[in-house]
């Protein structure tokens, strides 16, 4: 209960279902922790300026990133936001299954998705991780 109470407090956002773990949203730029579990880069692009080495990813789920088209309309614009959610939900849908691998391992250990964009609370780690919760 205290390690609990104690990740509130540091941002992570528990997920409550059952017998599912937690789900964070971590820029890829950030140092590693052990605290992170099982890091998932949801970037269509690798990260600029980023080894492979130093991003320790255990998967990239590039095709789960939005599209081209959107990432291009959307342009990380705070007006856009909105309508980026809905479209990018909408194409996730269409690919779920691209999911599967990801909703197994939640099933066992903390997933961290890891994003490149410089806004924390816009980009396209956040829409996918609200789509997760969702499931």
């Amino acid at each position: 209960m205290e390690r609990e109470r104690q990740r509130q407090f540091a941002g992570f956002t528990k997920k409550h279902r059952g017998d599912t773990a937690m789900i964070t949203i971590k820029r890829i730029y950030d140092p590693p922790s052990k605290d992170d579990g099982y890091r998932v880069l949801v970037d269509r692009l690798w990260p600029r300026g980023m080894s492979k080495e130093k991003a320790h990813v255990d998967l990239w789920l590039r095709d789960i990133a939005p599209s081209n088209e959107l990432r291009k309309w959307f342009n990380h614009e705070p007006q856009k936001w909105t309508g980026f959610k809905e479209r990018y939900f909408a194409e996730i849908a269409l690919q779920k299954e691209l999911l599967e691998p990801l909703k197994k391992k939640m099933k066992e250990t903390h997933i961290t998705l890891l994003y490149g964009a410089k806004e924390p609370h816009i980009n396209n780690a956040v829409v996918l991780k609200e789509y997760l919760e969702k499931m």
